[in-house]
């Protein structure tokens, strides 16, 4: 087993770190009014840095060369995400731009047709155009098989009735990859997938949403009232959209959660120097003991999330179909930096409930433990992985 990464990675890494501290600073979180009371979503700054992470090779990073990307496999895409969070208090824009890549991008590149990749994803890597995956419902979260947004089948085109919420970079997106039933009660194979341009009549966006966290990431409502769209612009097959999503869920929790890696050892290296610094009673708080073994248990959170990831990456990165690292993964990640921001806090005393980086993590990694299905679901997949499926237990009654 070999721990390092290879060195044109680690180069990649350290590029990244330093453009994400130049040009991603957490000074533009605000998205929908949260970095100081009602400020506005800046869409044009979005944008701004947005194409400056496409010079940099950060929003196309998967994607094969021949379409514009990097051709990164699972484990340099998570070190240059790792290396965002790391160089940027801003983990929303991180956020984004995972979402954009893993579970919009991939999807092209996995199933669909040559004329789709060449026409969508050039512009999708270079920073031009950004992405959204629509799939999750009021109704439908978890069951992600049980749509309502519905698509008719009408001759050389589908029609789309139907909302979506929850949607990442929905209020900047000039492309949708949207899940709808095209065979209502079909379970797994009564989805279908599609690729909606923005602009397309019938297709309207709701106003940014204000969250606890992940302000960086601007956030919205979608609309389908009679939306029109080719058939060809179907991703994969009619039917195939529960594989489409299944597939994207691979990279997301894997690759998205590296970036609260960087996130967590941020913070963790800031709150070490903190109490190195910090004096009471004649010493620095970082010699108690109460102190210092926090600090530990912080350490050794981070470092077994950050092996669980790279695990996973490494068996994604070599076609691995295992579905129980990945949720491993995202178990591991999100608990962490959730309990890390939670001791950074404790940590700085009465500071760290003010505006900082501390309780920036604790609020920005409270949404992880939701998102790429939640926690409770990623357990419910690994204990059927393991054999401990409801219907294998009443069976084993009979």
């Amino acid at each position: 087993m070999n721990f390092e990464l290879d060195p044109d990675v680690e180069e990649m890494r350290t590029m990244t770190v330093a453009f994400a501290r130049r040009e991603l600073d957490g000074r533009h979180q605000a998205a929908g009014g949260h970095e100081g009371a009602g400020v506005p979503f800046d869409a044009d700054e979005f944008r701004r840095r947005w194409l400056l992470a496409g010079k940099q090779g950060v929003v196309g990073g998967v994607v094969p060369v021949e379409y514009g990307g990097s051709g990164l496999d699972a484990v340099a895409a998570s070190a240059v995400m790792e290396a965002l969070g790391y160089g940027s208090s801003d983990t929303g824009f991180a956020f984004s731009v995972a979402a954009h890549l893993f579970a919009s991008l991939m999807p092209v590149v996995e199933f669909g047709t040559e004329e789709q990749k060449r026409r969508l994803l050039p512009a999708l890597c270079s920073g031009e155009r950004i992405a959204a995956h629509a799939i999750t419902e009021p109704e439908a979260g978890s069951d992600a098989l049980n749509l309502r947004t519905r698509a008719e089948s009408r001759g050389d085109h589908y029609v789309l009735h139907g909302s979506k919420c929850f949607t990442t970079n929905a209020p900047v997106a000039d492309v949708f990859v949207v899940q709808a039933a095209t065979e209502p009660g079909r379970g797994f194979f009564g989805l279908t997938a599609f690729v909606v341009e923005a602009d397309t009549p019938g297709l309207t966006v709701g106003p940014p949403y204000a969250k606890v966290g992940l302000r960086g990431s601007p956030t919205a409502d979608v609309h389908f009232d009679g939306c029109v769209v080719p058939s060809a612009n179907v991703l994969g097959a009619r039917g195939a959209g529960a594989s489409v999503f299944s597939s994207s869920m691979k990279w997301e929790r894997t690759c998205l959660f590296a970036a609260y890696l960087g996130a967590m050892r941020r913070v963790l290296e800031s709150t070490v120097a903190y109490a190195g610094e910090r004096e009471q009673f004649g010493a620095p708080i970082g010699s108690f003991q109460a102190v210092s073994h926090r600090l530990v248990d912080m350490t050794l959170r981070l470092e077994s999330a950050r092996l669980l990831l790279y695990k996973a990456a490494w068996g994604l990165a070599r076609g691995s179909e295992d579905e129980v690292g990945p949720a491993l993964a995202k178990l591991a990640v999100s608990e962490a930096a959730v309990q890390l921001g939670l001791d950074a806090i404790q940590v700085r005393g009465a500071l760290g409930v003010l505006e900082g980086e501390a309780e920036t993590l604790l609020r920005d990694a409270l949404p992880a433990r939701i998102f790429s299905g939640t926690n409770e679901i990623q357990k419910n997949n690994i204990a059927r992985a393991l054999g401990l499926s409801g219907n294998r237990r009443r069976a084993g009654r009979r």
